[in-house]
């Protein structure tokens, strides 16, 4: 019920910025919390940073101090302000919207498309 379409993904050096932007539509009266997610190739799909509906975040230890995740609730968008990039960062973002564990164990979210983020040495 929720689209979420991401933008701002590219290559960088290492040491520079970017500055990721997820954009929700639909049913976005049902989204409370809202995250990114990161993958690199051939490794799992992890957790980067979350926010709440209220502004409380999350953070993975790999990224504190360095990535900032905001949102515009008037606007139905989440940001992820990523500094002081490292070659470890690169990896395909996801924007996801209400992750939850159902009764069975699975867990499930609305995702958007992903974009690549690419971190030279």
């Amino acid at each position: 019920q929720v689209q979420l379409v991401e933008s701002g993904g590219g290559l960088v050096q290492a040491g520079g910025s970017l500055r990721l932007s997820c954009a929700a539509s639909g049913s976005t009266f049902t989204i409370n919390t809202m995250a990114w997610y990161r993958q690199a190739p051939g490794k799992q799909r992890v957790l980067v940073a979350s926010i709440t509906s209220s502004g409380s975040t999350n953070y993975a230890d790999s990224v504190k101090g360095r990535f900032t995740i905001s949102r515009d609730n008037a606007k139905n968008t989440v940001y992820l302000q990523m500094n002081s990039l490292k070659p470890e960062d690169t990896a395909v973002y996801y924007c996801s919207a209400n992750g939850r564990h159902t009764y069975s164990g699975s867990f499930i979210a609305d995702w958007g498309q992903g974009t690549q983020v690419t971190v030279s040495s």
